[in-house]
């Protein structure tokens, strides 16, 4: 154990007695002590200053009638302009030690550094995800400080150094820290490019928006794809090794993530044949809704009570859907009416009709047309067909209105509706009991006899 770990303290001994030796000879001497010292009161200084400047640029910033490229330039002067002040003040004490005959590297570095801050901070505002943004920002700045404290060779030397081997290929940590810094810019320009081309997808007028999104969606998996084979191959793995890896992958896939490909398929497929799209007003395994979104996924149809419900892609290839929108928004309601068979079927077939005058969703061409579909047990069933364009406002609330108009109409003009009616048949020999109420409330018994054809007689 001690024979393995004597190579690991060993580098860890040579990179300590370096670091001793920087720090002896760049750090403890007075002259710069002086110059950190003088940082550290320009530093101070800058900030003090900067507290008092800093609102009047916000309130110039927040002033109306300001154009977008100020209020940006102002943006970014709020965040850096201490810095500036920063370095004009260090450079002044540089300039003040070289009069007296001494380098001043010291303040030339923390210029320099500051300098590195000020283009990080502001490239940094050009990345939509700010935690990356500063993460990606403080490593950047390690860096350079490193390299310009001249520390920055003995690192990567000592980093190199740290290594192990996997098969054929040689890994370190130095290629480890590149390949994840390499990872990060590539993949931070990934989202970038593929958001600026999903903003110029989304503005094709040519092309429909499930075109848009399948675009959309095929140029970002190709982005991060290559992202991520090129932050592989700058770490130095072989690709072709991968072969073996990704057919044990497609295995899988196969077995066990069948259901999530099929779902991925089926949302290309929803996408390129354009059978479900967003907008469309469907019925789906007993779901009614508009369909807001397809994704990759899955699908999302919101429905009239404000539910929005995800349903998986594959749902809409091998089930039945009901499009209501899909070559034609007009949509034939059916609305059936039952009267009694002592009502006058003409004039109910025309008060029907008359109801959906003045309604605007109700299309008046073609007309709304009422018909006899049968005479049933108790009723005669009357059927109201109307049309309407707009089935992603509902259709319920319209065959409400229109049924608590023909329930108005009909009570006005005495047309009947129906309840069911049935005749008792006894067979001969039977005998019906029959209890007689009485005025006070008593009951009186008795019984009634069958009738020769086999009917109840009754009476008051």
């Amino acid at each position: 154990m001690k024979e393995q770990l004597e190579p690991v303290l060993n580098k860890l001994s040579e990179a300590y007695r370096f670091l001793e030796g920087w720090f002896r000879a760049n750090v403890l001497t007075w002259q710069t002590a002086v110059q950190w010292a003088a940082a550290v009161v320009a530093l101070l200084l800058s900030l003090a200053v900067w507290r008092i400047v800093r609102p009047s640029l916000a309130r110039w910033r927040e002033r109306p009638g300001g154009n977008a490229l100020g209020r940006a330039v102002l943006t970014g002067l709020e965040s850096t302009g201490w810095m500036f002040l920063f370095i004009a003040l260090v450079q002044a004490g540089g300039g003040a030690f070289e009069l007296l005959g001494y380098s001043p590297w010291v303040l030339d570095a923390v210029s320099q550094l500051a300098a590195a801050g000020i283009a990080l901070r502001l490239l940094s505002f050009a990345m939509p995800n700010k935690v990356l943004a500063r993460g990606t920002a403080t490593v950047v700045w390690v860096f350079v400080s490193l390299q310009i404290l001249g520390l920055l060779t003995p690192l990567t030397n000592f980093l190199e150094k740290l290594s192990f081997s996997l098969g054929d290929t040689r890994f370190t940590a130095l290629g480890a820290l590149k390949g994840l810094v390499l990872a990060v810019v590539l993949l931070q320009a990934a989202s970038m490019l593929s958001r600026f081309a999903a903003n110029r997808i989304s503005s094709l007028k040519g092309v429909s928006p499930s075109g848009q999104e399948l675009l959309g969606k095929t140029v970002k998996v190709v982005l991060f794809t290559l992202a991520v084979l090129l932050a592989m191959s700058g770490v130095g793995i072989d690709l072709t090794s991968l072969a073996i890896f990704s057919s044990a992958l497609g295995v899988g896939i196969g077995f066990g993530l069948q259901t999530i490909i099929s779902n991925y398929v089926a949302g290309v497929i929803l996408l390129t044949d354009r059978s479900i799209k967003p907008g469309d007003t469907i019925e789906v395994g007993g779901v009614y809704g508009v369909v807001s979104g397809v994704y990759g996924r899955f699908s999302s149809v919101k429905t009239r009570d404000g539910k929005e419900y995800l349903i998986p892609n594959e749902h809409f290839v091998t089930n039945e859907v009901i499009n209501w929108t899909y070559s034609d928004t007009d949509v034939r309601l059916r609305i059936p009416v039952g009267i009694s068979y002592g009502s006058d079927v003409n004039k109910a077939m025309r008060l029907m009709e008359e109801s959906t005058h003045g309604l605007k969703r109700i299309l008046t061409s073609p007309e709304p047309r009422a018909l006899l579909i049968e005479f049933g047990d108790s009723s005669v069933n009357l059927e109201l067909r109307a049309w309407i364009a707009d089935a992603n406002d509902g259709v319920s609330n319209i065959k409400s209105e229109v049924l608590l108009r023909i329930w108005n109409s009909f009570h006005e003009n005495g047309i009947e509706f129906p309840f069911p009616q049935r005749d008792v048949l006894l067979k001969a020999g039977s005998a019906l009991a029959v209890t007689v109420a009485r005025e006070g409330g008593g009951t009186e018994p008795g019984t009634s006899d069958d009738s020769p054809d086999g009917s109840v007689k009754s009476g008051e």
